[in-house]
């Protein structure tokens, strides 16, 4: 196969206006960036209202594993073999943040003929959302620095401010650091940094449905305490006006589109394992009031971002999937199974069988919420027909569930169609309606073991004394019915990375509860959790080259 970017290269784009008219966006109703991206201009998101016959499909998947299960690109497969059915489909992606993809990961454009583009722009600064979300982020900060060093009248504890400066980069060396160091500049105080993707301005990007309701979040981002413990906001040092200000354009949705022409709104970008991994709900709204099938995704496992995305999401936009797509791959099921990385390629009927339990817990999990789900199996090259032959018909006869082989990568939309007119049914026969895991009334401690016990098969939860601190604290100050969203390892159920399978029993440990109460949820911290990655030993920017006529290479 080619890389993604020669597939790019070679495949002709569309003017954007011609994929805006595809969704009968005219010239007034978007703003051009380039001739291959726009953002949905705000007086038509204003006027899009929900088609009552839309649906949504929600692309989800196994634990994360270094096998890979390729759920972006399958998700784009399934939006293009949509349309080839003849639906008006598109697809709601998040954006993909430049620490991971000049880190570890590489970028998050889906893979091989199934691609949004342009890749290279929408891989690095793209429209220019994530720096306006760390630039919002950041004024905030020098605000509060700025009023202690004027004389403090709020009375704010600068020695535990709560809210941290970000940057969209992996720089371990930030996590924990000394500010306001030198001569005249302030009062020195411990601080930090957390990566864009996982800060709560991008939290708020994420959960806000117009303007309005942007603004009164962003005044309620919780910034510390005073000396006598009473919380302060945003709004009290009236700085949320002026974050909005810089966050005018990144509420706005970015259409670009995939290889095959079709239309595809990326936005916002926060990570699965801290934040809700999911587009934004002002581009899932719009785009249920563009197209007939909206297909979106929710970032890590299902025990993670589908969870969220369902229980979080759902609730406060007001819409709820059709159908539940969970991703797996033979490799992905092998390595649950036991096999070592360097043996996945060979075939091991065996390990496929141990390793779809994890598959099975995914499952069961989901059906807690009343979805009708289907499985995905994503076909890589060195699969032998004997093993997927296996893996289907136990999925189909072992765990109870309808399940499609696709190849998207290979295939692009003519991969995903078997897959893609299975949706279509589910989506003309869907009657079911969305069950929430738990009732918001419930108190934050009950509502945390609920998840933990029902998703995560805990024994039981253990509390910090600083946890049951934070979680006394947050219900004394009002905030005890937001709903939960947990921070925790997305390569385990359990707390502990090094735990795959749920061979033995084992407890989750809440080491401490953080209030992210602008973008609308309680945030418990299970085991050791970093908001701030940091560069592996060789980072993905090493392959990085761009010639002497600006053309790049290595960026996929």
């Amino acid at each position: 196969m080619k890389s993604d970017i020669a597939i790019q290269k070679e495949t002709p784009l569309l003017d954007i206006e011609q994929i805006a008219s595809k969704l009968d966006l005219g010239k007034e109703d978007i703003e051009l960036y380039g001739h291959y991206k726009c953002k949905i201009a705000y007086p038509k998101l204003k006027q899009l209202k929900k088609n009552p016959s839309a649906q949504l499909v929600l692309v989800t998947a196994i634990s994360p594993n270094p096998a890979g299960v390729g759920k972006t690109t399958n998700l784009i497969g399934i939006v293009d073999a949509l349309n080839l059915l003849g639906k008006k489909a598109i697809a709601a992606l998040r954006e993909p943040s430049l620490g991971p993809t000049l880190g570890m990961k590489g970028g998050a454009a889906g893979g091989g003929y199934a691609q949004v583009a342009p890749i290279e722009d929408i891989n690095l600064h793209f429209t220019g959302d994530f720096h306006a979300v760390s630039y919002a982020n950041n004024l905030l900060v020098s605000v509060v620095d700025n009023h202690v060093y004027y004389g403090n009248s709020l009375d704010l504890d600068y020695r535990d401010i709560k809210f941290k400066r970000t940057i969209d980069l992996d720089d371990r060396s930030l996590r924990e650091i000394m500010s306001s160091l030198g001569f005249k500049n302030g009062f020195p105080r411990p601080d930090g940094f957390v990566i864009t993707a996982a800060s709560e301005v991008m939290a708020i990007l994420t959960m806000s449905k117009n303007i309005k309701d942007m603004k009164e979040r962003l005044g309620r981002i919780l910034v510390g305490y005073t000396f006598d413990n009473q919380p302060l906001f945003a709004s009290n040092f009236d700085a949320h006006e002026a974050m909005a200000v810089l966050l005018k354009d990144a509420i706005k949705p970015n259409l670009v589109q995939t290889l095959e022409h079709n239309p595809a709104v990326i936005h916002s970008g926060p990570f699965g394992n801290i934040a809700t991994g999911t587009s934004s709900i002002i581009s899932i709204n719009a785009c249920l009031g563009l197209a007939d099938i909206v297909v979106t995704e929710a970032g890590f496992g299902a025990d993670l971002g589908a969870e969220k995305f369902l229980n979080i999401v759902c609730r406060e936009g007001g819409f709820e999937p059709a159908v539940v797509v969970i991703m797996a791959s033979i490799q992905a099921l092998k390595y649950y199974g036991g096999v070592s990385i360097p043996q996945l390629k060979a075939e091991n009927i065996e390990a496929i069988k141990l390793g779809a339990e994890n598959l099975n817990t995914h499952l069961e999990n989901l059906k807690l919420f009343n979805i009708p789900v289907i499985v995905g199996l994503n076909r890589f090259p060195s699969d032998t027909d004997k093993e997927i032959s296996y893996a289907l018909s136990w999925i189909e006869k072992k765990l109870k569930c309808r399940c499609f082989l696709t190849e998207p990568y290979s295939k692009g939309g003519q991969g995903c169609l078997e897959i893609a007119q299975e949706i279509i049914n589910s989506n003309s026969n869907h009657e079911s309606h969305l069950q929430f895991l738990y009732p918001l009334k419930l108190n934050p401690q009950e509502k945390i073991k609920t998840i933990a016990q029902k998703i995560y098969r805990a024994r039981e939860v253990e509390f910090s004394k600083k946890a049951l601190k934070d979680l006394e604290r947050i219900d004394s100050n009002g905030f005890g019915r937001l709903p939960i969203c947990m921070a925790k390892t997305q390569y385990s159920f359990s707390d502990d990375p090094k735990i795959i399978n749920r061979k033995k029993p084992y407890d989750i440990h809440i080491d401490e509860v953080r209030l992210s109460a602008g973008a609308g949820y309680i945030v418990p911290v299970a085991g050791s959790m970093m908001t701030m990655p940091g560069l592996p030993m060789k980072p993905n920017s090493n392959k990085f080259f761009i010639d002497l006529e600006g053309n790049i290479s290595g960026l996929e």
